[in-house]
């Protein structure tokens, strides 16, 4: 099974299930990659399906305060992309059970190579990636060395993305969608967009492949809002803020926070 079918099978596995899948963000290295490894493991035994795991780059232009606070802290760890690739493998070595996707800017995968990088990650055992700062008109290159290596390539979708062009971004992703919920930088938020229920149902019509809804979704109550409307829920802020005041203590209390947020996705 290639990464690609494997983030995909992952969603749609929980979904047949009746619940929507939940999909946590980490950055790498923060604080620590010990700390890393004891959150992804405690991410796989709260119920997770996918993980985000984040590449720090240092300029995190999708992201809000919470996400470039950890990316600023992450960085003082001088993190390379090599570095990245063999904790990853690592993680499988040990029996790791999640497909791992990298949530990174294009400037470092472009720098190390698409095609190497897209080799090296598969040989690691790593899934795919999210590239947020790589449009349609230009992720050609990404697509076509992800697609040789079976890799996922998840692309990006937002409330002003044009029907039309919904419909392309949708036809060539792989693995899943990101529907990003609200016009902006990631970070929890209280309200979520009304209308946000509908333009998912209509990216779902659209969407060969599961579309997960990510950007402000932080509690337990709007998980069950959007989980019949949503193949996967990603969550990110919440989780790093507990990062960011617990330290290598927080697994364990991200592993009590993500167990109720899975609870919450019944579709």
């Amino acid at each position: 099974m290639t990464g690609a079918e494997r983030v995909r099978e992952a969603i749609e596995e929980v979904n047949r299930a009746g619940r929507a899948a939940l999909i946590p963000y980490f950055c790498a290295w923060d604080p620590d990659l010990e700390t890393t490894r004891a959150l992804l493991w405690a991410a796989a035994e709260a119920g997770a399906s996918v993980v985000e795991l984040g590449f720090p780059f240092s300029d995190p232009l999708a992201d809000g305060p919470t996400i470039q606070a950890a990316t600023q802290r992450a960085l003082r760890h001088r993190p390379t992309l090599e570095a990245l690739l063999e904790f990853v493998a690592g993680l499988y070595n040990e029996g790791y059970p999640l497909p791992v996707v990298i949530m990174g800017y294009y400037n470092p995968f472009f720098r190390f190579g698409l095609a190497r990088f897209a080799r090296e990650a598969r040989r690691a055992g790593l899934c795919g990636a999210i590239i947020p700062d790589l449009p349609l008109e230009e992720a050609r290159p990404w697509l076509r060395e992800a697609r040789k290596q079976g890799l996922s390539a998840v692309m990006l979708a937002a409330p002003t993305t044009p029907p039309q062009r919904l419909e392309r971004i949708a036809r060539v992703s792989t693995g899943f969608l990101y529907y990003v919920s609200v016009t902006g930088i990631t970070g929890a938020r209280e309200r979520l967009p009304e209308d946000l229920a509908l333009r998912l149902d209509l990216a779902r019509e659209v969407s060969p492949v599961p579309v997960a809804v990510g950007f402000g979704i932080s509690k337990p109550e709007q998980v069950r809002l959007l989980a019949p409307h949503a193949h996967a829920l990603v969550v990110g802020s919440a989780l790093v803020r507990i990062i960011g005041k617990e330290g290598p203590r927080a697994p364990a209390r991200v592993r009590k926070a993500l167990s109720e947020l899975v609870s919450a996705a019944k579709r």
